[in-house]
């Protein structure tokens, strides 16, 4: 056998799997090969939607279950043995394995993590890989993991019956978070971006450290009903009767692990503080989640609870620590043990990717004043001052202003999907309710339909209260659009939202990254990929934001006559955030209601107004330049002439190949469709804003080929799927005519089978070589 004829896969069966398993590594139990470690970035573009490519480990080695401490990367024999040792540290990193490993089969190239002094890497003869044992014992020193914590940090996790495992970044959150406590941390800091399963995260650790005894009476703290009532039911089921919900300022001290709203232990009054009927040793460890606000600030009645059972461990989770002057996560909890981003989830595909559509009103823009003695439709003298877009919907309503909004969101929805889930964010209850009122005005039809078409959700609505798990059930319908003030803002698990409009000032970091995780989730057996946030209030300025983590994939702002679908192609210290609840007895949707006055003006004319189109390339920064200028020069760094570029283009079997590697550089292809023209394909549009060629349409390119007449060497039935193939050229662009099932699609599939069709031009090889001088033929240069 020639080793160096063998392929990668080739390599791991006759050569890694051996070596592992005679080291002692168990098949079944410790050893996992070709491990998907990310789903591949969601790419929009338009209105479509494709993956990129997932990040895939050979081999991830564990010692128990759940457990990883080594990575292998393998190549094929003709690369060098440390050839694969970058990659494999890079997964290393992320599965926070710390022993990795590169081989080509001869050996392994060896490169530990652990190590800060001496040699991090050596060659270890195929023979010698080090067991299970080996491994764990240098993983132990380097953690600090001694014979009496081991048994805490080995502990199983939960298995379902239907197999659930947890994501990479969540095995990471678990096992730092174990072995934290195990190692007598009383303080620690989870941060994980909305959408990314902190509750089945915090579940897997509650149950870990209690079944291995450490901690046997556990208290989870949410300032939600929802988010208690949705852990009760879906994560943390499997505590069964050990567990219950405080309710009624009942504390019953039968149980072990407990569910509340810290509102219904709390209270301005010292008989309603029902924590206090607890000791102040009765639980041992305590899980805050959404820490960032009440526990973050010294004097909240959250802090009154963590001091109260301070001899407990204190477990904080948020996707928003808070850093202020007078309000910090990282001052109480200390630094995170871990933390996984919006970016990071957007790009491992775990997130839905965003666009924005900025829509600008005059009014907002310029400001308004009214003329002196000017009443508002309730007659009140409107004070004499201006009034801008801070002033708007808070101290002054424009009613034509809410009309406009809900006209724009209206439009949206009708050129894209009226049924598709949407939350408009309004600055208080009363705006929300306005708003409700003027989309209902915009789709009577719909609304005539079913009433609960368009719902306020707010703190002080019991009837629209009651339609939140309606709204938030991928299942069902209705309602569709809803309106709010802070209420959604967090803890809404809403999968299937595909639509976030802005209408509220937001100059909170931190609430405007609860706002946008709203939408974060991702949803394929209901086609929810990415979504769409409607700015009007200038809210989307935070991108800018050197604290903002998550970039969208396009921000676009229409002219007043454009429709608001995109073409297919502040510093938060001083600003406090309110706290929010939606506790019985305690709402605080808007804090500000019934202090200040609002005057409501009906007859001031608005309008949209807007400035142009703006695109975020690959690394998330603004593009500023012209949309040609960009794919000018993005291009040219891969292709610094037009004849390199040819060569290139002529070389590829795969067209799309190079078309794929262009979009994955940032470069806009629809976009530039829509600018410059929808009838020409990638090829022309390249070569046309790059190197200034004149471009020839996708029919002027099939009118030259059928001129040449090249068909004739083909029988009658080829020639017309040659002929059709052609038409679906012109129609669709070179990608379509590349994809071998385009013969299942009509009208060419109207010409026979696959199998048949296939068989006209002598077999598979035939007429793949058939379509390549088609696409010869396309692209003649000298056409």
């Amino acid at each position: 056998m020639n080793k160096k004829s063998l392929s990668e896969r080739d390599v791991c069966t006759k050569y890694i799997t051996p070596a592992i398993i005679n080291a002692g590594w168990d098949m079944l139990t410790q050893i996992r090969e070709e491990v998907t470690l990310t789903r591949g970035r969601i790419i929009v573009r338009g209105r479509l939607h494709t993956r990129g490519k997932s990040r895939r480990a050979d081999y991830v080695l564990f010692y128990k279950p759940n457990i990883p401490i080594a990575v292998i990367e393998v190549k094929n024999n003709r690369q060098l043995m440390s050839s694969g040792i970058q990659q494999a540290i890079q997964y290393g990193e992320m599965l926070d394995a710390p022993f990795v490993y590169s081989s080509n089969g001869d050996g392994f190239s060896e490169h530990d993590r652990t190590v800060t002094s001496g040699k991090v890497e050596r060659e270890i003869p195929l023979d010698d890989f080090p067991s299970p044992e080996k491994l764990w014992k240098r993983y132990c020193i380097s953690k600090g993991i001694d014979s009496a914590t081991e048994p805490v940090v080995t502990r199983d996790y939960y298995i379902d019956d239907a197999g659930k495992s947890p994501r990479y970044y969540q095995l990471v959150a678990i096992n730092r978070t174990v072995e934290a406590v195990a190692t007598g941390a009383d303080r620690i800091l989870l941060v994980m971006a909305t959408g990314t399963g902190k509750t089945y995260t915090a579940f897997q650790i509650i149950w870990r450290l209690w079944k291995s005894g450490v901690k046997k009476r556990i208290l989870f703290l949410a300032d939600r009903n929802i988010l208690v009532d949705q852990a009760k039911i879906n994560d943390f089921k499997p505590f069964g009767s050990a567990m219950t919900k405080i309710a009624k300022r009942n504390a019953d001290k039968s149980y072990e692990i407990y569910l509340s709203l810290y509102q219904a232990v709390t209270g301005s009054e010292e008989e309603k503080n029902i924590y206090k009927q607890f000791s102040p040793v009765f639980f041992d460890l305590v899980v805050i989640d959404e820490c960032h606000r009440g526990s973050a600030a010294d004097d909240s009645a959250w802090r009154e609870i963590l001091n109260y059972f301070k001899s407990a461990t204190h477990i904080g989770m948020t996707a928003t620590p808070r850093e202020t002057r007078d309000i910090s996560n990282i001052h109480y909890f200390g630094d995170p043990v871990y933390t996984y981003s919006l970016k990071q989830g957007i790009d491992d595909g775990f997130l839905a990717p965003y666009k924005v559509v900025r829509i600008d009103i005059d009014k907002d823009l310029t400001g308004w004043r009214p003329e002196k003695g000017k009443a508002d439709k309730y007659g009140r003298e409107i004070e004499d001052r201006i009034y801008n877009q801070s002033d708007f919907d808070r101290s002054l309503v424009l009613e034509k202003r809410t009309e406009l909004v809900a006209e724009k969101v209206s439009e949206f929805l009708k050129l894209t999907d009226r049924y598709d889930k949407s939350i408009v964010f309004c600055e208080d209850i009363d705006h929300a309710e306005r708003m409700r009122q003027a989309l209902v005005n915009e789709n009577p039809d719909l609304t005539a339909e079913n009433s609960r078409y368009v719902m306020r959700i707010t703190g002080d609505n019991n009837i629209g209260k009651a339609e939140l798990d309606y709204f938030i059930d991928p299942e069902s319908c209705y309602p569709v659009i809803v309106t709010t003030s802070k209420l959604l803002t967090t803890g809404v698990d809403a999968q299937t939202c595909k639509v976030i409009v802005l209408d509220q000032r937001i100059r909170s970091m931190t609430l405007f990254k609860q706002i946008i995780g709203r939408g974060t989730r991702i949803n394929e057996a209901f086609g929810k990929f990415y979504f769409t946030i409607m700015d009007f209030k200038k809210a989307t300025e935070l991108f800018a934001d050197p604290d903002f983590d998550g970039d969208p994939v396009q921000i676009y702002e229409p002219d007043a006559s454009d429709p608001p679908v995109p073409p297919t192609d502040q510093d938060e210290s001083g600003v406090p955030e309110p706290d929010i609840s939606d506790d019985e007895e305690t709402i605080i949707d808007d804090p500000d209601m019934g202090k200040r006055t609002k005057y409501v003006v009906d007859d001031v004319e608005v309008t949209v107004v807007a400035e142009r189109v703006q695109y975020y390339n690959k690394h998330g920064k603004l593009i500023t330049e012209s949309l040609k200028d960009y794919t000018r020069k993005t291009v040219k760094k891969s292709y610094r002439s037009l004849n390199d570029f040819l060569k290139q283009w002529d070389a590829a079997e795969q067209k799309r190949m190079i078309i794929t590697e262009l979009e994955a550089q940032g470069v806009f292809f629809e976009s530039l469709a829509e600018e410059i023209g929808r009838e020409l394909d990638s090829f022309d549009l390249i070569c046309h804003v790059v190197y200034g060629q004149p471009p020839l349409t996708r029919r002027e390119r099939v009118a030259n080929v059928r001129k040449r007449d090249y068909f004739t060497r083909y029988g009658e039935q080829a020639r017309a799927v040659l002929d059709a193939l052609l038409e679906k050229y012109a129609d669709e662009g070179i990608e379509s005519i590349e994809d071998m099932n385009v013969l299942n699609v009509q009208p060419i599939s109207q010409l026979g089978t696959l199998v048949e069709i296939v068989d006209l031009f002598g077999g598979r090889d035939g007429y793949v070589e058939a379509v390549g001088e088609l696409k010869d033929q396309l692209y003649d240069i000298a056409a």
